[in-house]
């Protein structure tokens, strides 16, 4: 993968950063440099920056010391990762089915300095099943390096672009919840099928948070898998092509929206004939889904503890928006629109 790195001048030495290179990759490494002088020019600072190209399979983002490749609070070189763009066929399937997998979103390495993190966390022994008491345990919002890191990849940031729009979205400063699942019998009490509600959350009463058409107060629904899930490590369930449907069952409610309890009082039966996928991967996979789409979580069947984040994607609007004057809509947009035509709405204009 051809990434940028930007080396301090007083670290411009070669050999010792191809040797730095060697050793966080534990195998030799042939470096090549040139300057980019676009980037260069960009990230210029009163140290003259060199910006250097080399090959490797690593996309840290380590920031201003002295010690290269050490950690992230000791690191003089950024690495920016490589940019994959989402295909036409990508962003036509979001729109159809209400998702698309970005394997390889971000590194494996930072999902595993971020996993260190929520093991101790949990107060659970990686080693030891017998700490691993509880189906699921839910830890807050994280928003140390390796959690911004992974959130804040070249390749997610044009996605969100691609599918959002450019400028309509707000940066992550942190991750959101993670529900940590353990291989368990028991049931773990939140497996139902839903759609995340993003507004009316200063309610204590989950199922009193609120859900509109124009999706207040949330642009996509992210799914980071920060370990590898196979189909019985727990993976989210997902009706496929839900979003939809939702679009539909929303738009009469207007502005005020539905609340989730009012929404889940059949279980999302309008959603039962969608086909029905698994969210599975390997470190480092981000699914990127509509923030309408139904999804469920199940109990872990697999061997080992499932970690995964499902932070929302902000608007920066507050909303998404369904009549833009100059016609230029994002996919998230375009998916609702399309679900809407020649439906016949109460208080609600296309």
């Amino acid at each position: 993968m051809d990434i940028a790195i930007v080396i301090s001048a007083r670290h411009a030495d070669a050999p010792r950063v191809t040797a730095d290179l060697a050793v966080l990759n534990e195998a030799a490494v042939n470096v090549r440099f040139h300057v980019d002088l676009h980037l260069l020019a960009a990230k210029r600072t009163r140290d003259q920056e060199l910006v250097r190209h080399c090959r490797l399979s690593y996309s840290y983002w380590v920031t201003t010391s002295h010690e290269p490749f050490r950690s992230y609070d000791q690191g003089s070189i950024v690495v920016q990762d490589q940019v994959r763009e989402l295909t036409p066929t990508e962003v036509t399937g979001f729109i159809q089915q209400g998702f698309v997998k970005i394997e390889g979103a971000f590194s494996q390495d930072l999902a595993e300095e971020a996993c260190a993190i929520l093991w101790r966390d949990t107060g659970c022994n990686p080693d030891d099943p017998s700490t691993w008491t509880r189906p699921v345990i839910r830890l807050g919002s994280y928003s140390q390096p390796p959690f911004v890191a992974a959130a804040n990849t070249a390749t997610l940031r044009r996605a969100f672009d691609q599918l959002v729009g450019v400028g309509r979205w707000l940066p992550r400063e942190n991750l959101g919840t993670f529900p940590i699942r353990f291989p368990s019998s028991a049931d773990p009490g939140d497996a139902g099928w839903h759609v995340d509600a993003s507004f009316g959350t200063e309610n204590p009463d989950f199922m009193s948070w609120r859900v509109n058409v124009h999706s207040k107060g949330r642009a996509l629904l992210m799914l980071f898998l920060f370990s590898d899930v196979g189909p019985e490590d727990a993976p989210t369930r997902i009706r496929v092509g839900s979003h939809l449907e939702m679009a539909r069952i929303l738009a009469p409610a207007g502005e005020q929206g539905r609340s989730l309890g009012d929404l889940a009082r059949n279980g999302f039966a309008e959603t039962a004939h969608c086909a029905e996928l698994a969210a599975t991967g390997s470190a480092g996979t981000v699914y990127l889904c509509h923030p309408f789409l139904v999804h469920a979580a199940q109990p872990h069947r697999g061997t080992r503890p499932r970690f995964l984040a499902q932070p929302p994607l902000l608007p920066a609007s507050g909303r998404l928006e369904l009549t833009r004057p100059d016609g230029d809509y994002g996919p998230v947009e375009v998916a609702i629109r399309r679900a809407l035509e020649g439906v016949v709405r109460q208080r609600f204009e296309l």
